[in-house]
């Protein structure tokens, strides 16, 4: 069924009301007609199925069938502090990291970030959330991530400091500690390695984090680790760390 996420004031009681460009997208590009049935989630973490009692071009109303808690919600709590990339990489971590799981991102102007200009970041907000919630209803989430104002990397690492939880940053020097050491060690034994965990995420921009920007980062408890001989490029290194925390902490099977 399709899956689309929605204000929480579409639902009143057993009623859904689409309008606007969702009700244009059931009726003109999905075509769906009264009697079919889809997903609709209010980013509560609970989906409703609905069937559709009425649709035209610019308003769609439907009737809540069944409710459910959504299964596609990751108990590992990743947030991802990934610095602002070239061209359409950055959305390219936006779109597969939901997919994955990460619950926010934070995108991060480091010294090497080449767009720094807070406001020409803001100003893709409208066009990376739209990525965001596109790939939330592909991969069947329950929850939209967030997508936070962006953060120089001394204000992140104060933000981190604040937080309870793994807090790591792959680093192609860092040969001593390895992610899934610094997992296991922040697991208490009772709980195993099943519990939920808060872990934050820091990735560098093309050309890699400066020496500096490590040494604040070990100042405020982040944890410089590795990922493994091989260098990966910006865009790559976020996604296989977060596929590798979940995976680790259970969260992939």
């Amino acid at each position: 069924m399709h899956r689309f996420f929605i204000p929480p004031s579409s639902v009143q009681g057993n009623t859904l009301t689409l309008t606007g460009a969702q009700a244009h997208q059931v009726a003109r590009v999905l075509r769906m007609r009264p009697g079919e049935r889809l997903i609709v989630l209010d980013d509560s973490g609970f989906e409703f199925e609905v069937r559709l009692v009425a649709v035209e071009p610019e308003l769609a109303r439907g009737e809540v069938v069944a409710s459910q808690p959504s299964t596609g919600e990751p108990r590992t709590r990743i947030t991802l502090y990934q610095a602002v990339l070239k061209g359409d990489h950055f959305e390219l971590v936006l779109q597969k990291g939901t997919e994955l799981g990460v619950v926010e991102f934070v995108p991060l102007l480091t010294e090497r970030t080449i767009l720094r200009d807070r406001q020409d970041v803001e100003k893709k907000r409208p066009r990376w959330e739209a990525i965001i919630q596109e790939a939330a209803e592909q991969s069947h989430r329950g929850r939209l991530p967030a997508l936070r104002p962006p953060l120089s990397f001394v204000q992140a690492c104060v933000d981190v400091s604040r937080t309870s939880g793994v807090k790591v940053i792959p680093w192609e020097e860092e040969a001593q500690f390895r992610l899934r050491d610094v997992l296991r060690a922040a697991q208490p034994a009772a709980e195993g390695l099943e519990a939920a965990l808060a872990v934050s995420l820091f990735i560098g921009p093309e050309g890699g984090l400066t020496r500096d920007e490590i040494s604040v980062a070990r100042g405020y408890g982040l944890v410089p680790v590795t990922l493994g001989p091989r260098i990966l490029r910006a865009e790559t290194a976020g996604l296989s760390a977060a596929a590798a925390i979940l995976y680790e902490l259970g969260d992939l099977g």
